[in-house]
């Protein structure tokens, strides 16, 4: 379906406001078209000599002057019904963009930077609004006008109707041509501000490295070189825009003009009564008046084309395969998890994960070690179905949780990652999410569970402490109470926990191991682990290497067996020193 046919069934949905602005334009262009007939009326019957009358002049005047006042009144709820249509459907499309970007998978946000998902929410919708306020009311203005100017140039003169006709395909014709070299820079425009967004986010949160390896200027370079390739397509989209401005308009006017001209002169001289004062004004007037929204029309093809590659864009993003968010809702797990012969890749044959074969049964707890890239994250991945596998199956208490919506797998299921992320709000908001089930005594008991109300109790306002995007102003050790009593907060059958007391504190790693003996009974627990120190009491450790499991047992017998596991543990315990 293209952009344009898209765009318009969006207009449909909020027809009401957009139909009455039509109507009113189309009553305002009436009111205006009657102006100069009124006028040609005065002029040939009361403006000649000896024929001069004051009353039918004024009340005549008085009418031309209420067709102004209505016009102006007409045009005024107009603007007002056009705009609210627009309105309504921007806000009707960024609410399904963003609705859309909660049903995306994983693997959409790991391709595509932030900042471009932004631009496509913000500044692309925004320019789609401008085409529902601007283009739209100009292009319908402009349309009504022109048809009604003609149906009067027709009543006045019928031959110089037919020729001014010739202006209609002209105007087409560059339309067309000037789209096929505009939407080529649009589409390299909207893309660097897209890039443009994106270098910005990034920069903005890895300003802290920038800094620390003094790589501002490099940075700037490289903003520069996106920054003027930018500039220099606005460069060549404005020198089309001049070129189809003022410029083709005044050759288009002169040129009919001169016809005009030629037309009334010859016919003047030929006929036997010359043309009416009356009619060459009239004439003039709606020759004036059909240049208006031919310029105007032309002065629009560039905020036309702009929208229509906006909405590509946006459209574009609408495309990208989603699932449906699910209201499903299953009984608690018992937490019995088994990965059958599992092997995945994140692209094409690439696997990272290779037969991986293990079962955790419920009130377990699983360690998961090895080096960077081993597999221990991607078989996370695959639990919480952020990705599926390619081969094998992962079944929990007996069912395959491919067969089920992800959102209703993940109802039980709770995860710590090594570096949590907070939201902008308070404490008590960060470990509800605003979830209505979740009480705030419910947040109380979880801040106490993990030990993080002896931490938090140096705040201020307690579990009211605001809490800013990310949640810079806290400790990297509050962050992780406050992400670890989230995931407690919803009571999870499955507990996953990514590295995270990697970022901690010995103070707080006590506190939090202090409390995993609680947490963890009655409840199948994952840990991702580097330091294998907080993993010793784990029931089963596998070892992970090159996406396969090559080692799997307790601390002891993993240790007693000599191989990998024990050589990382003498590493880190200093025994190799």
């Amino acid at each position: 379906m293209s952009t344009s046919k898209r765009l318009y069934l969006y207009a449909i949905k909020f027809k009401s406001p957009i139909l009455i602005g039509l109507i009113l334009l189309t009553l305002a262009v009436v009111a205006d078209i009657m102006g100069p007939f009124i006028a040609k009326y005065i002029i040939d019957n009361y403006m000649a000599p000896g024929s001069l009358q004051a009353e039918p002049i004024i009340w005549l005047l008085s009418v031309f002057f209420l067709l102004a006042v209505m016009t102006a009144v007409f045009r005024y709820f107009m603007n007002i019904y056009l705009q609210r249509g627009a309105n309504r459907v921007v806000q009707q499309l960024r609410k399904d963009v963003f609705g859309h970007i909660q049903k995306l998978p994983i693997e959409y946000f790991d391709n595509l930077p932030a900042g471009k998902v932004v631009a496509r929410v913000t500044n692309d919708t925004e320019a789609i609004r401008n085409l529902y306020v601007t283009v739209l009311s100009q292009f319908a203005t402009s349309f009504i006008t022109i048809a009604g100017v003609y149906v009067a140039l027709f009543i006045l003169n019928w031959k110089m109707a037919l020729v001014a006709l010739i202006l209609i395909p002209i105007v087409y014709a560059w339309m067309i041509l000037y789209r096929k070299y505009a939407s080529q820079y649009n589409h390299v425009i909207r893309t660097k501000i897209a890039d443009i967004n994106a270098m910005i986010n990034e920069s903005i949160n890895g300003m802290t490295i920038i800094q620390a390896f003094r790589r501002e200027e490099q940075m700037k370079h490289e903003f520069d070189e996106m920054n003027n390739e930018h500039y220099e397509y606005h460069r060549k989209l404005l020198v089309l825009d001049s070129a189809t401005s003022h410029n083709l308009v005044n050759i288009l006017r002169l040129a009919m003009f001169a016809v005009f001209v030629f037309y009334f002169g010859t016919q003047s001289m030929t006929l036997p009564e010359a043309v009416s004062a009356g009619t060459l004004y009239a004439f003039v007037d709606y020759i004036t008046r059909l240049f208006n929204p031919i310029t105007n029309l032309v002065n629009q093809f560039s905020q036309l084309e702009r929208s229509l590659v906006a909405g590509s864009r946006v459209f574009e993003l609408l495309e990208q395969p989603g699932e449906n968010v699910s209201e499903t809702r299953i009984e608690r797990y018992t937490g019995n998890v088994v990965f059958d012969n599992v092997s995945f890749a994140y692209k094409n044959d690439e696997y990272v994960l290779k037969n991986i074969q293990f079962e955790a049964k419920q009130g377990e707890t699983i360690a998961l070690v090895g080096h960077t890239g081993s597999g221990k994250s991607s078989i996370m991945n695959l639990l919480f179905r952020f990705y599926d596998p390619q081969k094998g199956r992962i079944i929990i208490d007996g069912q395959d949780i491919t067969k089920l919506p992800r959102q209703a797998i993940r109802q039980h299921m709770g995860i710590v990652l090594q570096d949590p992320y907070l939201f902008t709000g308070t404490i008590e908001t960060n470990v509800s999410l605003n979830d209505e089930r979740i009480s705030r005594e419910t947040v109380e008991k979880a801040l106490a569970a993990v030990g993080g109300d002896r931490v938090l109790a140096k705040l201020e306002h307690g579990i009211d402490e605001p809490v800013i995007e990310k949640g810079s102003t806290l400790s990297s050790g509050q962050r992780q109470l406050i992400s670890f009593a989230r995931a407690l907060a919803f009571d999870p059958a499955i507990l996953i926990l990514d590295e995270a007391t990697s970022n901690i504190d010995s103070e707080t790693e006590e506190i939090i191991q202090h409390a995993m003996d609680v947490l963890k009974q009655g409840r199948t627990t994952f840990i991702i682990a580097h330091r294998l120190s907080t993993i010793k009491n784990a029931d089963k450790i596998l070892v992970l290497d090159r996406g396969e499991i090559v080692e799997q047992g307790s601390h002891d017998e993993l240790v007693a067996l000599g191989g990998k596991y024990e050589l990382m543990y003498r590493l880190q315990s200093g025994a190799l020193a």
